[in-house]
């Protein structure tokens, strides 16, 4: 059973019910702090996402640097041996 499942006569019922408790007044203002809070959870939850994709990505980077600093230190004491 999940939220597709509540159809428009449940939804006008919980709208009613919920004009009910808390009267026309405080619906626009519990609105808007529901949209806002839904608002903030997105950004929180892309911050989240982002920052991961940040820290994979430059550990990769890191992870790439050192592969190519070692290739380069072979080079250095390849070339050294001749000598």
């Amino acid at each position: 059973m999940g939220l597709g499942s509540i159809g428009v006569p449940g939804l006008i019922l919980i709208l009613i019910v919920a004009l009910l408790l808390f009267g026309p007044n405080k619906l626009p203002e519990l609105g808007r702090a529901f949209g806002k809070t839904i608002k903030e959870f997105k950004k929180g939850t892309k911050d989240l996402l982002d920052d991961e994709e940040d820290q994979k990505s430059s550990a990769s980077k890191s992870e790439g640097k050192s592969e190519l600093e070692s290739k380069q230190e072979t080079k250095k004491e390849s070339r050294r041996l001749p000598e």
